[in-house]
């Protein structure tokens, strides 16, 4: 579960991606299962990222997700994107930091301090503005090696 979890939060993560003003990955995003590759035992069965612009030029990122198993996994955190670790509470990582490499491009780290779980990866927003596909690499809870690739929708 930690590790679906981590992977969804750690998506929502990358999924922060902005413009120099206008933030892109602003909006509602929906988990597309049918576009989504994971190495992870836990597949994420729906999820819905909540992505709101801060007024000091952050990312609030809510989640709303439910693993194969039945696990649900609902949890908020907030980051600006300036590289710097920020505290997260109640997600499978507690640390996360953020970013902006272009207007639709996104890096990111998220780790479990004294944990094993630790990803890096990117958020890319399409041109259009329809899509967002994060990508992540790392270490599970367990310390097993993780890839993914998440595609979410824009509603």
């Amino acid at each position: 579960m930690r590790n679906l979890a981590a992977k969804l939060v750690v998506g929502v993560a990358v999924t922060t991606i902005g413009m120099y003003g206008a933030d892109v990955s602003v909006g509602t995003w929906k988990y597309n299962a049918a576009k989504s590759k994971t190495t992870s035992a836990q597949k994420i069965k729906s999820q819905t990222d909540l992505r709101e612009a801060t007024s000091d030029g952050g990312m609030k990122i809510t989640r709303t997700a439910e693993l194969a198993d039945g696990t649900t996994v609902n949890f908020s955190f907030t980051f600006k994107y300036d590289g710097k670790p920020y505290p997260v509470t109640g997600g499978p990582f507690d640390i996360i930091s953020a970013k902006r490499i272009d207007a639709n491009t996104t890096s990111f780290e998220a780790k479990k301090t004294g944990g094993k779980f630790h990803l890096t990866g990117q958020t890319v927003i399409s041109k259009d503005g329809k899509t967002l596909t994060q990508t992540a690499t790392g270490t599970n809870a367990a310390g097993k090696p993780v890839t993914s690739t998440l595609v979410f929708d824009k509603k």
